[in-house]
């Protein structure tokens, strides 16, 4: 899925979007959360996305999560 994201600075600011357009992932990851199914996200507001495209947004954030290193720091 990795050719289906890409990151261009001079595309969005460098941020990640589908690639070949100019769809941030972040966009498409909003109308996910909103609870629009694939086929209403793509009739209605990207025409240009394929369904693997929203799953390679998806999969995109669970391996930006994954790479995070999270640092608890305790009380003294």
């Amino acid at each position: 899925m990795e050719e289906r994201i890409a990151v261009n600075p001079a595309v969005h600011f460098g941020k990640p979007c589908v690639a070949g357009t100019r769809i941030p992932v972040r966009t498409v990851l909003e109308l996910v959360r909103e609870g629009l199914a694939f086929d209403k996200i793509i009739q209605d507001y990207h025409p240009d996305l394929e369904p693997e495209d929203i799953r390679a947004c998806i999969q995109y954030a669970i391996d930006v999560l994954a790479a995070e290193d999270i640092h608890i720091a305790t009380s003294p």
